[in-house]
């Protein structure tokens, strides 16, 4: 690939973007979003969506363009059973 630090994490950061736009805007508009991306339990959207938002995180990945995303990832970890999974939190983390 021969990219720098830099340049790897601009690459990721526009791939990302380009995947949660539209998941931001399937969200908004969805009369199924409440709390969580599929009413008020969280599901395994919600998971998925929590892994992507901690993953992308490292690369310095702006919420802010998506507050439905940054909400329901909010919501999600303000439960135990998402603060006990969060990866800094395993016994392994470093």
């Amino acid at each position: 690939f021969g990219a720098g630090d830099e340049d790897v994490a601009n690459w990721f950061r526009h791939w990302v973007n380009e995947g949660f736009q539209p998941i931001e805007k399937i969200l908004t508009s969805s009369a199924e979003t409440g709390t969580f991306c599929h009413g008020e339990t969280p599901g395994l959207a919600d998971i998925c969506l929590v892994a992507q938002v901690t993953s992308n995180a490292r690369f310095g990945v702006d919420l802010t363009r998506y507050p439905t995303i940054a909400r329901i990832h909010a919501a999600c970890m303000a439960l135990p059973a998402f603060q006990k999974a969060a990866p800094q939190n395993q016994i392994d983390a470093e």
